[in-house]
């Protein structure tokens, strides 16, 4: 019979195993005929995009508040024209929508990170980053934390961008839609890659992008009841950023961002959102 110390080492590992999650049981795959695969055991997903179709996948689960993560190895070489996203969305014309896309550059030219967060169907909240690695050459975790108060995006584990609840001031939030998450890879060299001016070189397809480590520490929702019930006692329900992690997202916003809605004074020639100018 195991001693008292085993069986507890043994449950730490099984517990570490599920909360990292596996394919098989946390997604479906929903489209690309066969071009998704799951791989060792469930513990690995691939999407490829050839000329003929590209591919994707959704989580089983919706959840309503949570933080999920997302190991993602990005299309290397030349990836001009191909979008890979990574995001949470619900479904209708007034769906909600937190947003990760990467688009595709020619070999050696950095890939741009694509932000967005749609509520009660309208988004028009684009930020773009560039990165300060290569998102091609290994792992790098994307997440996404939402709760009641804010929508935190992150990249191995630094926060590039926060969307703060601003209901109070006329913003819709996205707080009332159960989301699943989706990814896909697909074909948008009509405006991905310089506007649209640089084309998919087919002669590189299959292009493929590799997944691990999915894990949704979130409230799921099932029947329209929350796993979290009423309130959360998770540490994301209520986390916010410390200010070390504030000059860290200052950091990035300095160096790497290349676009932001709130300062585009062209685009809204009427006065910039409110959610701009409330702090």
């Amino acid at each position: 019979m195991a001693s008292p110390i085993t069986l507890l080492i043994s449950l730490l590992l099984s517990s570490l195993v599920v909360s990292l999650g596996n394919f098989y049981n946390d997604v479906d795959i929903t489209w690309g005929d066969g071009r998704a695969k799951l791989l060792n055991n469930g513990d690995l997903l691939t999407l490829s995009l050839d000329k003929t179709s590209g591919s994707g996948f959704q989580s089983k689960n919706e959840f309503l508040f949570g933080k999920i993560d997302m190991q993602i190895k990005l299309v290397p070489g030349n990836s001009a024209g191909t979008v890979t996203a990574y995001y949470l969305s619900s479904q209708g014309p007034t769906h909600d929508e937190i947003d990760f896309e990467f688009l595709g550059n020619l070999s050696g030219d950095p890939y741009i990170l694509h932000t967005n967060v749609f509520s009660q169907g309208k988004g028009n909240r684009e930020q773009q980053f560039y990165l300060w690695f290569d998102p091609t050459a290994d792992f790098h975790t994307y997440s996404i934390l939402w709760n009641p108060q804010r929508i935190i995006f992150s990249v191995d584990g630094t926060p590039i961008r926060e969307f703060k609840n601003l209901e109070s001031k006329g913003v819709p939030y996205p707080q009332d839609q159960p989301m699943r998450i989706y990814s896909s890879l697909w074909n948008a060299d009509d405006w991905a890659t310089r506007g649209g001016l640089i084309k998919t070189d087919w002669t590189k397809a299959p292009f493929t992008a590799s997944y691990r480590n999915f894990n949704a520490d979130a409230c799921v929702v099932t029947n329209g009841k929350s796993s979290c019930g009423s309130g959360g006692s998770n540490t994301w329900w209520s986390q916010e950023l410390d200010s070390t992690s504030q000059e860290r997202m200052k950091w990035v916003q300095k160096n790497y961002m290349i676009y932001n809605y709130c300062t585009d004074t062209k685009r809204f020639p009427q006065g910039l959102p409110p959610e701009c100018t409330t702090f």
